[in-house]
């Protein structure tokens, strides 16, 4: 949010889509294979991609693993998870096609991730010089006090409403939903603080009629009520800012909301990288996370520049932070590291740049250790990224994130507490 300014009203909006959406479905799909082939061997390499269509799932990619998956049955057992077991629906887990096209990794990124520059050049003997990134880019993480999971507001409403819906719809609570749906939220600031809730927009896929209710008119007035009384104020419950009389309630704008999924739209993996992130309320670099093993700097860094960000906030050092990683392929450490907080830090961003650099380890080796990514789904059952494929990577109060932990916060407060010292005196 560096280019907006703090001295004004102005209006921000996220969105989210719920795992039944068709590019979730691929994220989630990508993530499950991730889950299968990291269980059964840690060093598998993975870019698994997902395309859906009516009737139609695509595995494309490059995966060299030394697992045993049978990638049919995986992708059934996530569309029944998930909620299309009916092929009214026009894509059900029992009868869509699935097509597997894969290749292996090149041996061409292979010899630069499996071994970093830095040992190949250098022969260090530094476990975390053991794994270069796995490709070049820019990853951003950010945090920010106004939610208690530090996520800005607006993209941690959405992505509670979206769970909200599914919570209904699997618990029979709200039958008559189906698995595609789209949230988005509109909050007011006022000197760079949420005041207000402005809009609330719904869009969920339905049956055609309700019970007895067979007018479309009829459909949409009860949607609308159930929504707004067991899914939309119970999201709130913890929060400050609440919606009032002048917040706008908008459902299924369009009229209705019954062809949707693979049926209504094609799904791909990697296409939410804002939903995944924090909404369009911080920068991002552009890569997506789904799919990818955890030397893929895109995902793996990003957990880590949200966990730096994080740990910054909660140790009451910046209201917002925002912290920027650079790679460059093969190499292990990063070509450049930088901390913004938008003029909100107790101490100058140098100084945190400084912190940071001291106390957490930013090369992938490291990140992979820190975080156990490389062994986590086997350590959960053979379920971990998947369940981060949906409803957002950060902020997640529902799951248990490595890199949500502010188990650094207590040890930068204390250091930047010397700083101020020494330079009071």
């Amino acid at each position: 949010m560096g280019g907006l300014p703090l001295s004004r009203r102005y209006l921000f909006t996220s969105e989210s889509v719920t795992e039944g959406h068709p590019d979730k479905i691929c994220d989630q799909i990508s993530d499950t294979i991730l889950d299968a082939l990291l269980s059964q061997d840690p060093t598998s390499r993975v870019a698994a991609e997902v395309v859906v269509n009516t009737g139609l799932v695509l595995i494309t990619g490059e995966i060299t693993s030394s697992a045993t998956i049978n990638y049919v049955d995986l992708v059934r057992q996530k569309i029944t998870e998930i909620g299309y077991t009916d092929a009214v629906n026009g894509f059900s887990a029992n009868s869509c096609a699935v097509l597997v096209a894969l290749d292996a990794q090149s041996p061409d990124i292979a010899q630069g991730v499996d071994k970093a520059h830095e040992q190949r050049e250098l022969s260090s003997d530094e476990i975390w010089d053991s794994i270069g990134a796995g490709d070049q880019g820019i990853m951003f993480g950010f945090a920010c006090n106004e939610t208690p999971e530090l996520m800005p507001l607006p993209i941690s409403l959405a992505h509670r409403i979206s769970r909200r819906l599914a919570v209904v719809r699997k618990t029979g609570q709200l039958p008559y939903l189906r698995p595609d749906g789209k949230t988005q939220v509109t909050v007011a600031y006022e000197d760079g603080r949420p005041v207000g809730i402005d809009t609330i927009l719904v869009s969920t896929q339905h049956t055609p009629t309700i019970g007895e209710i067979t007018d479309p008119a009829a459909v949409q007035a009860k949607i609308k009520e159930d929504l707004w009384t067991m899914v939309v104020l119970p999201i709130f419950s913890d929060l400050s800012v609440q919606p009032d009389e002048n917040t706008r309630f908008l459902v299924n704008p369009t009229g209705k909301f019954v062809i949707g999924g693979p049926q209504g739209d094609s799904g791909l993996t990697g296409r939410k990288i804002i939903v995944d992130t924090y909404g369009g309320y911080s920068r991002h670099g552009g890569g997506a996370f789904s799919g990818k093993d955890p030397t893929k700097v895109d995902r793996s860094a990003a957990y880590a520049a949200r966990y730096v960000a994080k740990n910054i906030v909660a140790a009451g050092l910046a209201e917002k932070c925002e912290v920027q990683l650079s790679y460059a392929i093969g190499v292990a450490r990063p070509v450049s590291v930088l901390v913004e907080t938008f003029g909100t830090g107790k101490v100058d961003d140098s100084r945190l740049l400084e912190l940071v650099k001291q106390h957490f380890e930013l090369r992938p080796a490291g990140i992979i250790h820190t975080f156990g990514l490389d062994k986590i789904a086997a350590e959960r059952n053979g379920r971990f990224y998947q369940d981060v494929a949906a409803y957002g990577h950060f902020g997640r109060s529902d799951l248990d994130l490595p890199w949500e932990q502010t188990d650094k916060a207590a040890l930068l407060k204390e250091a930047a507490s010397r700083t101020l010292s020494s330079v009071a005196n």
